[in-house]
């Protein structure tokens, strides 16, 4: 067991950002945000979708989209054609003189390039791309869309004939001087992703047939012909893969392959095909990672990973898999074309926007080795939380986690913890900017403010060490990676004033599971929020909307195997329950319906526990709502106040 305090990243400083900006003037809160970060074939421009966050309750941020000089972070060019739009992220034309975007409104998607509206969509639309010669850009649209993409999104609701309409998000192309919309893909396939192959004549694609909340955990890689639209299967994977791209030759596709959660979760191995068709080979066996970006470039294969707690960049063979360190550091990247950054056309150069707990994002460019540190913007922004990097082992297992507390513990105090489980269950916990005000995650900084530590922990099946350590769990929720949380307890514990006896346990999603698990697994815990959890694996796989991501989890269908479902479902153990938990959920969650949580709370509140249960109303996966988001903060920090804190 060891622990070792964060190493936070430094850069050599580059010009701070001049140049006129059209965004609010920051106030002494504000905090300048970074998305969708896209470099230039030539790595001379970055492009970005540029916010500032100025900490009000109830005011989210307009985002627009910034052009800037990605050797001196001087702003060039500023878009906003839609004051009331959200932008998608933006794509370079292959001169690196044009920028292509989407805007969202009102179930209606625009195609822009600059200001100028190129071509509209009735629907949703996103992942704007030009093809290699610039006469075409391409898009993935679903006409006519009953809900927002993805399963996270609120779900439509459940009324009249169910499964009968459901959405597809089609490849769509549109010519760069503007005009009609073409679909292309075939119209009984969900595309979750493409990229354009190098010869213009056709796309590489993730896709499946039917339900795309459903289906992204049994999608195939495909080429789809640019002319006619006609769909050919490359290969059926045993994996989940996603970021599909083709050699700068067109013989071969390259993707990341692995055992993954929620699409945009991004995780797993180096994986290669021919384009012609074929079975998928693992390059990068054994890999001590998790990859969560890739591209292939010029001079090869570049990609990003985590690697324990750093974000690392990499150069990687393609022939034999071999992989070599370029850059790392302690940090998040917030993502972009190529994954979590984005690399240029020779794949010499990357840029991307970076946080960490103590520092606000800021915006970052330059070679492989040696990004540098583009922004200023957020320097003004301190620190509003201490935070050690916490190592464990247990079992076997080498787990990492981060140890969240007052910037000035009084001396001689023994503080209450909070253990914060992750969702999932592929996922991982990465360092965030915790800011002042409604910011970022206000629920940590709000629970530190209150005179809590908080304890995040990546326990086996989480990214980051592997894809043997991110399959560790599959049939043993609950199992191992408790065991891996209560070790990873005791170790923070030991590396804190923290008081063992007054132990809180909180998660969302997998988290929210994980929540429900603990406390009939447990009698550490003091006081429990389960989120948008698990009760009943058995009737959850009857009610969710994504039933497909359980079966590389679980083995077999709940149908074919049910012991182990029921085996591991929290319901099955709820008489050994004593903690008093709070349960909340979205009221059309397609994910993890609501009754599952209420499930719990019936059973919880029938055997005398304390406890309660809020729906937030139209309320998807994700809780979005700011006044919702309010008065879950203020539930949450009441709740572990009245158990822990009196």
């Amino acid at each position: 067991m060891k622990v070792k305090a964060i190493a936070l990243a430094s850069f050599v400083a580059a010009a701070t950002s001049a140049g006129a900006v059209a965004l609010a003037a920051p106030a002494d809160l504000a905090m300048r945000d970074y998305k969708a970060v896209a470099l230039s074939p030539t790595g001379e421009r970055i492009a970005a979708l540029e916010s500032v966050d100025t900490g009000v309750p109830g005011q989210r941020p307009h985002a627009v989209v910034v052009v800037r000089d990605a050797a001196s972070g001087k702003i060039v060019h500023e878009y906003d054609p839609c004051k009331t739009c959200s932008y998608d992220r933006p794509g370079w034309s292959p001169d690196g003189k044009r920028v292509a975007f989407i805007g969202s409104m009102g179930g209606k998607a625009t195609l822009y390039v600059g200001t100028r509206a190129l071509a509209s969509v009735e629907g949703n639309a996103n992942s704007a791309r030009w093809s290699p010669d610039g006469a075409t850009l391409a898009l993935l649209a679903t006409v006519g869309a009953r809900k927002e993409t993805g399963a996270t999104a609120a779900g439509a609701r459940l009324v009249g004939e169910i499964g009968s309409n459901d959405d597809a998000q089609r490849i769509a192309t549109v010519p760069a001087t503007g005009g009609t919309v073409k679909l292309l893909s075939p119209g009984d396939t969900f595309i979750y992703e493409y990229d354009w192959t190098p010869d213009g004549k056709g796309f590489v694609a993730t896709g499946a047939k039917g339900n795309g909340d459903n289906n992204w955990w049994v999608a195939k890689l495909a080429y789809v012909d640019a002319a006619s639209g006609a769909l050919r299967v490359i290969a059926s994977p045993a994996t989940q893969l996603n970021l599909p791209r083709v050699s700068p030759d067109g013989k071969t596709v390259a993707y990341v392959g692995g055992l993954m959660s929620d699409f945009g979760s991004i995780g797993g191995d180096i994986w290669t095909v021919p384009l012609a068709g074929g079975e998928p080979t693992n390059i990068t066996p054994g890999f001590k990672g998790t990859f969560h970006g890739l591209a292939w470039r010029k001079n090869g294969l570049v990609g990003s990973a985590l690697m324990g707690d750093q974000l690392t960049v990499l150069s990687i063979d393609a022939a034999s898999g071999e992989t070599t360190k370029q850059w790392h550091a302690p940090v998040t990247a917030a993502g972009g074309t190529d994954g979590r950054l984005s690399f240029s056309a020779d794949g010499s150069m990357l840029a991307g926007a970076v946080e960490d707990f103590a520092s606000a994002p800021r915006l970052v460019a330059g070679t492989l080795a040696q990004p540098r540190q583009l922004t200023r913007d957020n320097d003004r922004l301190a620190a509003q939380v201490a935070v050690r990097n916490v190592a464990w082992t247990n079992e076997g297992f080498a787990n990492q986690g981060w140890l969240v507390g007052p910037l000035h513990p009084v001396a001689g105090k023994k503080y209450p913890m909070i253990v914060q489980v992750h969702g999932g269950p592929a996922s991982a916990v990465t360092p965030r900017y915790i800011p002042a005000g409604e910011a970022g995650n206000s629920v940590v900084r709000s629970l530190v403010d209150a005179g809590y530590f908080v304890f995040m922990p990546n326990p086996r099946g989480s990214f980051g060490q592997g894809q043997d350590f991110a399959r560790a769990n599959r049939r043993d929720f609950g199992g191992g990676d408790l065991r891996d949380i209560l070790a990873g307890v005791d170790a923070a514990a030991g590396a804190a004033p923290v008081d063992a006896a007054r132990l809180g346990l909180m998660g969302h999603s997998y988290g929210g599971f994980m929540t429900m698990w603990g406390v009939t697994h447990s009698d550490r815990f003091k006081a429990a929020v389960a989120g948008a959890g698990v009760a009943n694996w058995i009737s959850y796989y009857g009610q969710n909307g994504i039933d497909q991501w359980m079966v590389p989890f679980f083995g077999a269908t709940m149908y074919d195997d049910p012991a182990i479902y029921r085996k591991l479902s929290p319901i099955e153990y709820v008489k050994d329950a004593r903690t008093p938990t709070l349960v909340y959920v979205g009221e059309r969650d397609v994910e993890t319906p609501a009754a599952q949580s209420m499930e719990f709370w019936h059973a919880l509140k029938a055997l005398g526990v304390p406890t309660t249960f809020v729906v937030y109303q139209d309320e998807g996966h994700a809780i979005r709502n700011p006044e919702h988001q309010r008065d879950l903060k203020k539930r949450i920090v009441g709740w572990f106040d009245k158990y822990l804190n009196r």
